[in-house]
């Protein structure tokens, strides 16, 4: 693979990258099984999975979907709307990052940074000044570490069942 000369563009979602996005999680999912990383997202694949067919299908559908594409090829995906129900609720307006993943052919190309920045770009053009994300925080803490490395702080830590989560963010 080349390595590109240029950040990714980052469009809208559209028709059509639904099976595009279940693909980059099923990336994600055979990476970090392969490391022994079962606990963000299980062992089992996104696509021919009808919840995350439907999850995903309501992120384009809302309008919140992004895709980064490098050369012409989608790299990754970020989703931004409101918080999810299982975070504590925000005391100010705020933008939520939803969903954020790479393929990971495009591992080390910054992709998860360009959409961060993106999404921050986002919120300073809405005239919000918070911009807020949950990740796994399980296993080694190396995600809440990459989400510290791109600028967010964290606030708190919580649990979905047995799923460890951390809440951050970041002050635009």
């Amino acid at each position: 693979m080349t390595h590109p000369s240029t950040l990714p563009r980052i469009r809208e979602g559209r028709d059509g990258d639904v099976p595009i996005v279940l693909n980059m999680f099923d990336s994600a999912v055979t990476w970090l099984t392969a490391q022994g990383r079962t606990g963000q997202w299980g062992t089992s694949p996104f696509t021919g999975n009808p919840r995350r067919t439907r999850q995903i299908t309501g992120w384009l559908e809302l309008g919140g979907m992004r895709i980064a594409e490098l050369d012409d090829q989608p790299a990754g995906c970020i989703v931004v709307g409101g918080a999810h129900d299982y975070v504590t609720p925000a005391t100010e307006p705020e933008l939520y990052i939803q969903a954020l993943v790479t393929d990971r052919r495009y591992h080390g190309h910054g992709i998860g940074r360009a959409l961060l920045d993106w999404a921050a770009n986002e919120a300073a053009e809405r005239g919000v000044g918070l911009l807020r994300v949950d990740c796994y925080a399980g296993d080694d803490g190396r995600l809440v570490a990459y989400y510290e490395s791109c600028g967010f702080t964290r606030i708190a830590p919580f649990t979905v069942g047995e799923w460890p989560g951390m809440l951050l963010q970041r002050r635009i």
